[in-house]
């Protein structure tokens, strides 16, 4: 098969649509469902970016896309027990023989967890196999579909019999390499380049420009996750990673700054899900997962009072919590620390520096280049920063 009519383009009135090759049948296998234009552009993206994350690090990798930028990615490593709660997967944890999730099931609970919101709805890429975990991790979440090397067969039964089964499932050919030219169309108008085929490796990280040359390994790996993550992502953007998983993206924005504070304020987010207060929130039984990111996202966040106005909060929790109080989500992200950041750009100014301080982050990769790079440099080592420079753009439309 070298081509695949879809239904409609990136909108429904934007017909006809479809996905072809020329000079080869399509790397891909559809075992499920009817993938449109958009879920075939996430699906596509997210299989490269966790390719290149396994190829970095040796460990399982997974991405939770929509809108053709990640919501998430990470590897596979261990889940603490409080990423076991805050990302929904104690039972399932509690139901496994070792009591811990396999490696591709971790990389997708980390990759879904760490922005539940924007994760709400996804389309799940795997670098590995789906196995039976990965796949009842998935059967209870809201998702567009999946795309990964193979399935076990058991595993692909229970992805079969999502959404009445319609669930997308798309298998794709690990061994598949595109040509050297990629081609686009706007307006008529065709454009040509030369594929992005950077490799990302701790290579990039060995220009450390701040007076604190110390990265740790656990630092540098946090940085490549970042970094491959971004080539990824719609810029600008910038990635805040932490413990083998990007906890904060912020994608398509017109300013560095801008990226920085809203990838800044999810990784906030992220962390804000850790506190005592949130952890302990009484909600009641049986709240669907969803219905209580919800209420986390409003608990946490500067309208909290909706949540906890009378006749709302009723319909989430048992008991009515005490307002988490700015002044007590400063004292709780103050301990936030050992964060990585990176950014597809250079910084032009020092205050991106002064914003990723507050989200903890220590260690950092970014282009270089700036008329102010020593500006940006001086605000590091005012923190104790270490700072790579990469000399690599990572631009992503």
């Amino acid at each position: 098969m070298n081509q695949l009519e879809l239904k409609y383009g990136c909108n429904p009135n934007q017909k006809p649509s479809r996905i072809f090759r020329v000079g080869g049948c399509l790397p891909l296998e559809i075992l499920s469902g009817k993938p449109g234009y958009i879920n075939f552009m996430d699906a596509l993206n997210a299989w490269q970016l966790v390719k290149e994350l396994k190829a970095a690090t040796g460990v399982a990798a997974a991405a939770s896309f929509k809108h053709v930028s990640p919501a998430g990615a990470a590897i596979g490593l261990p889940l603490s027990d409080t990423l076991k709660k805050i990302y929904h997967v104690e039972n399932l944890c509690k139901n496994c023989k070792t009591g811990e999730l396999s490696p591709i099931a971790a990389a997708y609970a980390r990759a879904r967890g760490a922005d539940r919101m924007s994760s709400y709805g996804d389309f799940c890429a795997l670098s590995d196999t789906c196995d039976v975990m990965t796949a009842i991790m998935l059967s209870g979440l809201v998702s567009d579909g999946i795309i990964a090397p193979d399935y076990d067969p058991e595993a692909l039964e229970i992805l079969k019999a999502k959404r009445g089964g319609n669930y997308n499932i798309i298998k794709i050919d690990a061994d598949y390499e595109p040509q050297g030219i990629e081609q686009r169309s706007i307006f008529g108008i065709t454009f040509e380049q030369g594929r992005n085929e950077l490799q990302i490796d701790q290579s990039l990280l060995q220009n450390i420009v701040t007076a604190n040359k110390t990265i740790p390994d656990s630092a540098k790996t946090d940085l490549l996750i970042a970094l491959i993550t971004l080539k990824y992502t719609q810029s600008n953007s910038v990635a805040y990673a932490y413990d083998g998983q990007a906890i904060g993206i912020g994608a398509g924005q017109q300013s560095r700054i801008h990226c920085t504070r809203l990838a800044g304020n999810k990784a906030d987010n992220w962390y804000l899900r850790q506190s005592e207060k949130v952890l302990n929130l009484p909600f009641l039984d049986n709240l669907k997962p969803a219905d209580k990111d919800n209420a986390i996202d409003n608990y946490i966040g500067d309208e909290y009072e909706d949540i906890l106005a009378d006749g709302a909060w009723q319909r989430v929790f048992a008991t009515r919590p005490d307002v988490f109080t700015p002044e007590e989500k400063q004292a709780w992200l103050r301990t936030m620390s050992g964060i990585s950041l990176g950014s597809d750009a250079f910084f032009p100014f020092g205050d991106n520096i002064e914003r990723a301080k507050k989200s903890g982050v220590s260690y950092i990769a970014q282009p270089g280049g700036s008329v102010r790079d020593d500006n940006v440099i001086e605000v590091c080592d005012k923190y104790g920063m270490a700072m790579a420079f990469t000399g690599v753009r990572l631009f992503h439309h």
